[in-house]
């Protein structure tokens, strides 16, 4: 796929991962959204993703360029969707998608998004669902490129929130 691997984060990895979540809530806020301006993603959820093996890392040789957060068929807020799912079945959530400021505009969070597929069909688990801030224009324009369906609205974390789905084949 690329000549990043991408794997389990390490529980002493987590301030370098901790360092591209701040730096992508810079970002974030450099471009006048209001997602993750509010306390939230912080150490303590990066520690917790890690401890419950849920973290992932992108890795470009030894150096740290992505991570995210990987959830099998968990995520309550997701119950609740305005509008409706595509599939019924079981799905990967992924959240804290983010990326090291050396590596932005390289492609790596699309990259890091294949990797995802990849991860939900080696589990054989049908599709993915994700959500994002109605001014993440970024992660938006992934959504569209890599086909993924917009679905409808869920309220996380008391903000309304766009709700996406990928069937898998």
């Amino acid at each position: 796929m690329s000549e990043y691997s991408f794997r389990l984060a390490k529980a002493e990895e987590v301030n370098a991962i901790w360092e591209i979540l701040q730096e992508a809530i810079d970002r974030r806020k450099a471009d006048g959204s209001v997602q993750w301006q509010d306390g939230y993603p912080n150490l303590q959820v990066v520690a917790k993703d890690i401890e419950r093996d849920a973290g992932y890392v992108l890795v470009d040789g030894d150096r740290l360029v992505g991570y995210c957060a990987l959830f099998i068929d968990d995520e309550p807020a997701y119950d609740d969707i305005q509008g409706n799912w595509l599939t019924d079945g079981s799905f990967v959530v992924f959240h804290r998608v983010a990326v090291s400021k050396d590596y932005v505009g390289k492609g790596i969070a699309q990259q890091l998004l294949l990797h995802i597929e990849s991860f939900a069909r080696n589990r054989k688990t049908p599709s993915l669902r994700a959500d994002t801030n109605f001014d993440n224009a970024a992660m938006l324009r992934i959504f569209e490129k890599l086909n993924y369906k917009y679905c409808g609205e869920v309220v996380f974390r008391g903000g309304s929130r766009k709700a996406f789905e990928k069937v898998l084949h």
